[in-house]
């Protein structure tokens, strides 16, 4: 199934979103993220090639809210978890850091991940037991740091909490931070050793499905900021996270004694 999912991805990344890059209109939704016809041609193409790999529904960011809850409803033996492009912000700027994700779940829990950057044709992806991959190499790419004063880290600010965000800002405990504005990728990149350690303050279901996956399979460890990963709402969580398990604990030992 795996290898079906990837093929359907690229195929989906090269008819419908880089002939687009730099090219497509884009308006606003509701909650103010942008929206462009790629987004929609992408969601509308996996929506249609997904159930032929394995007949179950599709869960997907551009939905409205009824049809996600419905989608999650329907899908507790299957379901297919979609971000059609993650980073739109990015797509429609011209910044090359944006992917297409899709997870499979079962019961609700994760079991396939595949996170596709077309514009690096890096494909990362991840199989329950089986391990994670980047385009056939296993992750990690390279053992992350083991002091956190080294380490680099992947910090979203926007959804943190302002005291803890001045912390960061002011006093950081790391080397280095970066926020290139893709959830799904930002797993990938710390699932890789890319960044060291990462925290963001509230993802939705499709900003970590494959994501997180990714990153337990490299052999990784992730929470929230409030406790367990997995005990928190299903439709966002925040998260703390690292490719190593000894830096993970530094990382959230320090989050915690900020008050995070």
């Amino acid at each position: 199934m795996l290898e079906e999912v990837k093929a359907l991805v690229r195929e989906v990344a090269q008819r419908e979103v880089t002939p687009r890059f730099l090219k497509v209109a884009h308006s606003h939704k509701a909650d103010g993220s942008l929206f462009t016809e790629a987004d929609a041609l992408a969601q509308a193409a996996l929506e249609v090639g997904l159930p032929r790999i394995r007949d179950v529904p599709v869960l997907g960011e551009e939905m409205t809210e009824r049809e996600q809850q419905d989608a999650w409803g329907a899908g507790r033996e299957g379901l297919w978890c979609v971000d059609p492009i993650d980073g739109t912000s990015n797509f429609v700027a011209g910044v090359p850091y944006f992917a297409i994700s899709v997870a499979y779940l079962y019961k609700g829990e994760r079991q396939l991940g595949v996170v596709y950057d077309p514009i690096a044709d890096e494909m990362f992806s991840a199989v329950r037991g089986q391990g994670a991959h980047l385009n056939g190499t296993p992750l990690p790419l390279r053992p992350p740091v083991q002091d956190l004063r080294r380490a680099l880290a992947g910090v979203e600010m926007k959804r943190i909490d302002r005291e803890l965000a001045g912390r960061l800002a002011s006093w950081p405990p790391y080397a280095s931070q970066r926020n290139f504005g893709a959830s799904t990728l930002d797993w990938c990149y710390t699932a890789a050793g890319r960044f060291d350690i990462y925290v963001h303050g509230g993802q939705k279901l499709w900003d970590y499905a494959a994501g997180a996956l990714i990153l337990e399979e490299a052999g990784g460890r992730l929470a929230s900021l409030t406790g367990s990963f997995d005990i928190a709402s299903v439709w966002e969580r925040s998260v703390v996270a690292s490719v190593s398990p000894d830096l993970f604990e530094q990382w959230r030992d320090w989050l915690k004694a900020a008050g995070a």
